[in-house]
């Protein structure tokens, strides 16, 4: 099962993520390893959002993420969601 997790970022996001985005990189990073974020990144041209999904049986680690996430703990991120992904195609498609 895959879960996306959906960011709405502050207008000036590229500037203000800049002090906490080495922390927002380790836990991506650290939650790729552990085998719960597939793919991660920042929506462009506008740079007005992002992205995660996330893999496992329920939403938890994905709304874990989002809150322990210091663009969120820090106004970065205006707004979060989780929506559950039903993928049909691709590597670990959950049909």
């Amino acid at each position: 099962m895959h879960y996306v997790l959906l960011y709405e970022v502050v207008d000036d996001y590229v500037a203000r993520r800049a002090p906490f985005r080495e922390e927002h990189l380790r836990l991506a990073r650290e939650a790729h390893e552990r085998g719960e974020v597939v793919l991660a990144g920042a929506l462009a041209d506008p740079a007005d959002g992002a992205m995660l999904v996330f893999r496992g049986p329920t939403a938890d680690k994905a709304e874990a993420f989002a809150k322990a996430d210091p663009y969120v703990r820090n106004g970065v991120v205006k707004q979060w969601r989780v929506r559950k992904w039903n993928t049909v195609v691709g590597d670990g498609a959950s049909v």
